[in-house]
């Protein structure tokens, strides 16, 4: 995607609501992280694919492992700082947490950025991308708007309720 932003729309939609079970800063950022490469690619004007190997399916799992391990090593740092932005439930999470979330972002990524780019091999080794469907990219652009439209309210109805329960209990 061009447009690495629209990747945290998707991230918010199906972070959010497992919470509980998956570390959503983590998910978040493995939802992007890919894109470190074509900015390289482009901004250091290297002769690469623009998406090579960080857009394949099996380099893009062990990218989400690192990522969910390097995040859980940080986590004590940004705990309360995730906690105050309603991004981590109030009970500690596992590692478990952070490495699923870690690799399905990445998955994801590969996912939605496959259809879209020729240059991708998402099954890399093998040197083809049977879902390459340029036809998709306004669905898939779409679907990455209106998640990031639903993901922002569905963060901010999250929001309210817990200010709503604060005044609540201080009545």
């Amino acid at each position: 995607m061009p447009f690495t932003p629209f990747h945290f729309g998707p991230s918010l939609v199906f972070g959010l609501p497992l919470r509980n079970h998956a570390h959503v800063p983590t998910f978040m950022v493995a939802n992007v992280i890919l894109d470190i490469e074509p900015f390289l690619v482009l901004v250091l004007g290297l002769w690469y694919p623009l998406h090579g190997y960080l857009h394949t399916f099996l380099v893009a799992f062990f990218v989400g492992i690192i990522l969910g391990y390097t995040m859980f090593l940080l986590e004590r740092f940004f705990r309360s700082f995730f906690k105050i932005l309603l991004l981590e439930p109030k009970k500690d999470m596992s590692l478990k947490s952070f490495l699923v979330a870690g690799f399905s972002g990445t998955m994801f990524h590969v996912f939605l950025d496959s259809p879209l780019y020729g240059d991708i091999l998402p099954f890399y080794p093998s040197v083809s991308n049977p879902l390459y469907n340029p036809a998709l990219l306004p669905q898939i652009y779409n679907f990455c708007v209106w998640t990031g439209y639903i993901g922002t309210i569905c963060y901010l109805c999250l929001v309210a309720f817990q200010i709503y329960q604060k005044l609540r209990k201080k009545q």
